[in-house]
């Protein structure tokens, strides 16, 4: 499967994207290290050469199609087309909806929706020329249900999942599968911020609010990147060709379906 495979990792330089950059580094995949913070996506890189495996760090901004054709142009020329591609960028804010911020839902849509768009546009013709290709959307469970406070980053995470549905369709005559995975709670850096957010609304503890956001799963924990970074695996590989168009939940049982 390493054979000719070049990845683009959106978001690696951090959490969820880092680990899967790594996972596809250590298959012997050549792999695009993408995020805004040279130091970051230098760093996971630099991981990934020391492991024996070939990687570049790109800087790139996915809300803006300017810079994400010049990363395509640059991946093209460094490591070759592109046929496997993890749309893992995204972001979360939180706002009551009465007297909501028009800047938060913007920033939403931007992050988590149109980047996919933007990205997966810019690569698609690539698979379609080689009549290959994987791609994956790290969306979340709240592409499937609503919570208070969240609306924006909701609505923009159920857009992640309807263009998944729709590409899968569109694509599949070109053996190129598109599928979403929605975790849960993870144990990163997004979700220290999180924790943060609550503390600073609440007298709770940091302690205290990440408990809160553990009893969310029925396994009472946060899932691990690296638990996200195996079901990747697993839909990239050739045995998973069958699988496309779908929303696999990482979340400890809290969402089935």
């Amino acid at each position: 499967m390493s054979e000719a495979k070049i990845a683009w990792v959106t978001g690696a330089g951090k959490g969820i994207g880092e680990a899967i950059a790594l996972a596809l580094g250590k298959a012997g995949i050549k792999v695009a290290v993408s995020a805004r913070t040279q130091s970051d996506i230098e760093k996971v890189a630099a991981s990934i050469t020391n492991l024996g495996g070939a990687a570049i760090p790109v800087l790139c901004d996915v809300t803006q199609p300017a810079s994400v054709a010049d990363a395509v142009s640059r991946v093209r020329q460094s490591l070759g087309p592109i046929s496997i591609l993890v749309n893992n960028a995204g972001a979360a804010d939180s706002h009551k909806f009465i007297g909501h911020d028009d800047a938060v839902w913007r920033r939403m849509i931007d992050a988590n929706l149109n980047s996919v768009y933007y990205v997966t546009k810019a690569v698609a013709p690539m698979m379609a020329e080689a009549n290959w290709g994987r791609i994956i959307n790290i969306a979340s469970i709240a592409s499937k249900v609503g919570a208070k406070y969240v609306a924006a980053y909701t609505a923009s995470k159920h857009g992640v999942l309807g263009l998944t549905r729709a590409l899968a369709v569109e694509l599949v005559s070109y053996n190129i599968t598109v599928n979403a995975i929605c975790p849960g709670y993870v144990d990163t850096p997004m979700t220290d911020r999180a924790v943060a957010i609550i503390t600073s609304h609440t007298k709770l503890s940091e302690a205290e609010a990440r408990a809160t956001l553990e009893k969310l799963s029925p396994q009472n924990r946060l899932i691990t990147p690296e638990e996200v970074a195996h079901v990747a695996m697993m839909l990239i590989g050739e045995d998973a060709r069958g699988i496309t168009g779908q929303a696999i939940n990482v979340d400890g049982g809290a969402v089935m379906f």
